[in-house]
């Protein structure tokens, strides 16, 4: 499978190893594909390229969206929405703002970033995940439980794919129903993140344990 993982920073980059160790295609989407940082994502995921957001989006089967949350919408302008029609884009992002010093969520309440990433792309069928996990641990985790991961979109083909993929890099599925649920989600990632800093602990997972 093509999979287009937009976005070269350390999450994106973690990602592509899992696809590529499983035998998939990755292209990296770039703003300047030929310029440093993109570069540098293909040098440390052996196997890759990249391209263009557009470029790598049209020739994709599956997109990862795995932006910083201030470029993700520029992003999405660049890759152009009808290059992502009909097809499955896992959004990785989670709406941080780092103004006052400390990561807090720029959204809540009424919308989510996995809302508005399915508005910018009306015809893909987006399906929130794995942003509630270190990017350390999105492939093959090693837990003394099986970690579980919670997902949301409005399509369940779409979800089935995804709940394939995540099998695959060694995490069950928990469908929490329609995109409006990352609602739940990026907050979920807020609870991470706070107790990931206070503990300087990045490599754990959050996942329920049946009694």
């Amino acid at each position: 499978m093509n999979v287009a993982i937009l976005g070269t920073g350390s999450v994106g980059q973690a990602l592509a190893r899992g696809f590529i160790a499983l035998g998939h295609q990755v292209t990296f989407g770039s703003r300047e594909p030929a310029g440093a940082t993109a570069q540098k994502a293909i040098a440390a995921v052996a196997g890759s390229r990249a391209a263009s957001f557009a470029d790598a989006a049209k020739s994709a089967e599956l997109a990862v969206l795995a932006t910083p949350w201030s470029g993700t919408q520029n992003a999405i302008q660049l890759t152009q929405p009808a290059n992502l029609a009909g097809k499955v884009v896992i959004d990785v992002t989670n709406p941080l703002d780092f103004a006052g010093g400390k990561p807090r969520l720029a959204l809540g309440y009424t919308t989510s970033a996995g809302e508005q990433v399915q508005a910018w792309l009306p015809s893909a069928k987006v399906v929130k995940a794995f942003n509630t996990v270190g990017n350390g641990m999105m492939f093959k985790p090693k837990l003394r439980n099986a970690p579980t991961m919670f997902i949301a979109g409005n399509d369940a083909g779409a979800k089935e794919t995804v709940t394939g993929v995540l099998k695959q890099f060694g995490w069950e599925a928990s469908d929490l129903g329609g995109i409006d649920a990352a609602r739940l989600l990026e907050p979920l990632a807020m609870v991470w993140i706070v107790h990931a800093f206070k503990k300087n602990a990045w490599m754990y997972a959050l996942t329920p344990v049946e009694a």
